[in-house]
């Protein structure tokens, strides 16, 4: 089996993964030889959250297995100071 994949981030943070896959299966013995095709396109869309860092999306594939990596950036929470109210 044979599979392009392409990952593209887009305009307003959309992640899209699009492809096409095509199998070949192929018997045969003494009498008959037989050769079946299959492929067809696909297209998934995600929307990425706002803290994306859109510029460093990483993608791999390994094993027919596509992993696909968003890095976020760090929501910094307020501090919280304690007050002495022991008088």
């Amino acid at each position: 089996m044979k599979e392009e994949v392409k990952v593209e981030v887009e305009d307003g943070g959309i992640l899209q993964i699009s492809g096409e896959r095509s199998k070949e299966q192929e018997e045969k013995n003494d009498k008959w030889h037989r050769v079946e095709r299959s492929s067809g396109k696909f297209v998934r869309r995600f929307r990425l959250p706002e803290n994306a860092k859109v510029e460093q999306v990483k993608a791999a594939m390994e094993n027919g297995v596509l992993t696909v990596t968003v890095p976020k950036e760090e929501v910094k929470k307020p501090e919280v100071k304690a007050i002495d109210i022991s008088g």
